[in-house]
């Protein structure tokens, strides 16, 4: 089936080009030339490879799908009901990402960038294409379409392509239940009250049921906690499974070296490095 993202490029290219028309006018340097031609190729990257990818991973839908608990039609009713469970499976999928440093390694470099701005959003992954899509298997089981899913996945992705910006303030009683640019603004803040906050897609509801919400309060510093520092697209892509290597080869045991690929970003036996966790306990 078609993909609902490559037919909304041309659009992304417009509205990037009228961002930075009006950061131009307003002189705030939303773009840099070397940061977004890194985050472009990350996105031609993630699109090249979800043209080798893209048939399995809706294979393996369609192998549960084969074994689906209920008959789901696709009327208004069964649409509304896969739109809230769609978007509480990425709130899932979205917070694991930050709590798991296996995940982490695939969706840091969508944070690598210490600029906000629409082409950011074009920064994705290149490994978490073979990983993240086991958390939307429990989907077509329950007994929604593999084409419905995909879809909704693709319409999640649509809509938080806008929220990548820092020229639409705050949007009144949207914050409520919106997923917004001001509470996206937090989550890709590198300070330390707005770290792992806001993994919601479309909706904020999650995080304000599950405690990982934080509004926008003073201005956010974007990037990593410790920035890379780069433009290439193969280390940005790369950098944090290279780091995951570092500490697996260490001659520790075999549960100490399972603990650094799957315990919390920053996890260290010794200590010697913070996860957020503790940085908000200290």
């Amino acid at each position: 089936m078609p993909d609902l993202i490559n037919f909304a490029i041309p659009a992304f290219i417009i509205l990037m080009i009228i961002e930075a028309t009006v950061s131009t006018t307003k002189d705030a340097a939303l773009y840099e030339l070397k940061d977004t031609a890194a985050s472009l190729a990350m996105g031609i990257g993630n699109v090249i490879i979800k043209l080798f990818v893209k048939v399995p991973i809706i294979g393996t839908y369609f192998f549960f799908y084969q074994f689906r608990l209920f008959e789901i039609n696709s009327g208004w009713l069964a649409w509304i009901a896969l739109f809230f469970m769609e978007d509480f499976t990425y709130y899932i999928f979205h917070r694991a990402s930050h709590e798991c440093r296996f995940l982490w390694a695939s969706h840091v470099n969508h944070h690598s960038s210490q600029k906000y701005n629409l082409s950011t959003a074009l920064r994705q992954t290149w490994t978490g294409l073979f990983t993240g899509y086991i958390f939307w298997w429990w989907l077509p089981l329950l007994g929604f379409h593999p084409f419905m899913v995909v879809t909704m996945q693709a319409i999640s992705l649509l809509y938080q392509f806008w929220i990548h910006t820092e020229i639409i303030d705050k949007l009144g009683i949207l914050e409520w239940f919106m997923n917004t640019p001001s509470h996206h603004r937090v989550h890709h803040g590198s300070d330390r009250q707005y770290l792992d906050r806001n993994h919601g897609g479309i909706l904020i509801i999650w995080d304000r049921l599950f405690g990982t919400f934080q509004p926008e309060k003073e201005k956010v510093t974007f990037g990593l906690t410790k920035n890379i520092n780069t433009y290439n697209p193969l280390r940005i892509a790369m950098h944090e499974w290279q780091a995951i290597w570092e500490d697996v080869k260490k001659p520790n045991p075999l549960f100490m070296r399972m603990n650094y690929i799957f315990r919390a970003p920053g996890w260290r036996h010794d200590g010697s490095k913070q996860t957020v966790k503790r940085m908000r306990a200290v």
